[in-house]
This record gives structure tokens, C-alpha cells and sequence, in this order.
């Protein structure tokens, strides 16, 4: 735990959706070469995944680890807590899930659904931040949750082998 209850808070969620080491072959995220047989199929622990981080010792990371790497790679490059406390934890949820562009996509694409008009370019900008900060948080977590939705389901459009991710994934996006 750190001194910052709203950062806890979003690992939380992360780690109750991402949970312990898997290792799934089918699954590119887990190849250091982030496609299915390249490179080392070295998994995924706690959503830091062998493509993201080819050269760690993913099977023996801890969670204090995975929480450092949430904190500097996600919470803190991204400025996470810019945001209102409930859209900076779905949205670290979904940037340790998608990666960072795809995640902040969704979010300005929720604001815009919103009445906003910001670019959509996947960087959590002055600009998102100020729209994010207008718009209630009972309007934007549940637009910013059917946006997620979305782009899970194209993912499957493009890779129909990543149905059997999908699933899990929509009751990701909608919780």
C-alpha cells in the first residue's frame, strides 16, 4: 500500500481483475516477442505481461513489484491523478489491460459522446484532462465503460481468435 488511498483504490481493481501468473501460449501478451511464438513464452503476472516486459522475471514478480510498475509506468507517466478518482481507476485499468493510446482512445471518445470535443489521439492531454474534469463522473464512467466495450469487441472483429478473451473481457469494461 502507498500513501495514496485513490492510486490503492485503482490497483485494486486492477488486481482483481488481473489476478495471479498465467501463462497460456495462445495468449501473444505472454511472448517477450508480443506475438504468439515469438521470442520466450514467459507469461503474465498481475497484468505486467512478457510483451510489455520481455527481459523480467515475470513468474517471480512480486505484487509489491507490480504495484511499483503501476505506480511509475501508468499512474504516474500517464498523470493519472489529473483525472476524477473514478475515471483514473478505470482508466489504469484498462491502460494496464490495452496499454496506455487504446485506453485514453476510449476515454476522450467517452467525452465526446459527452458533449466534448477533443481530439482522439490516445494522449491524456491538458485538453482530455479539462474534459474529464467537466463532464460528471455518473455521464463519463458509464460512456467510458461502452467505449471500452467497443473496442474489445473490435479486437475479436480483427482476431476472431481472441474470442475466448471476450467474455472476460465486456465484464471487465462494464465493471
Amino acid at each position: 500500500m502507498s500513501d495514496d488511498p485513490v492510486f490503492d483504490a485503482a490497483v485494486a481493481v486492477v488486481l482483481a481483475h488481473e489476478g495471479g501468473f498465467q501463462n497460456d501460449a495462445n495468449d501473444p501478451g505472454n511472448w517477450t516477442g508480443g506475438a504468439i511464438g515469438a521470442g520466450a513464452c514467459n507469461g503474465t503476472k498481475y497484468g505486467i505481461s512478457a510483451k510489455s516486459y520481455p527481459s523480467l522475471d515475470i513468474p517471480n514478480l512480486s505484487e509489491a513489484d507490480a504495484r511499483a510498475i503501476y505506480r511509475r509506468d501508468w499512474w504516474d507517466r500517464l498523470g493519472l491523478a489529473r483525472l476524477p478518482a473514478p475515471l483514473a481507476a478505470k482508466l489504469l485499468d484498462a491502460a494496464v489491460n490495452l496499454g496506455p493510446r487504446p485506453a485514453v482512445a476510449c476515454l476522450q471518445r467517452a467525452l465526446n459522446t459527452n458533449g466534448c470535443a477533443i481530439a482522439e489521439d490516445g494522449v491524456l492531454g491538458p485538453a482530455t484532462v479539462a474534459a474529464a474534469q467537466s463532464v460528471p463522473a455518473d455521464a463519463a464512467l458509464p460512456a467510458l465503460r461502452d467505449e471500452l466495450a467497443g473496442h474489445y469487441r473490435s479486437i475479436v472483429a480483427r482476431d476472431p481468435d481472441r474470442e475466448r478473451f471476450l467474455a472476460g473481457w465486456l465484464a471487465r469494461a462494464y465493471a
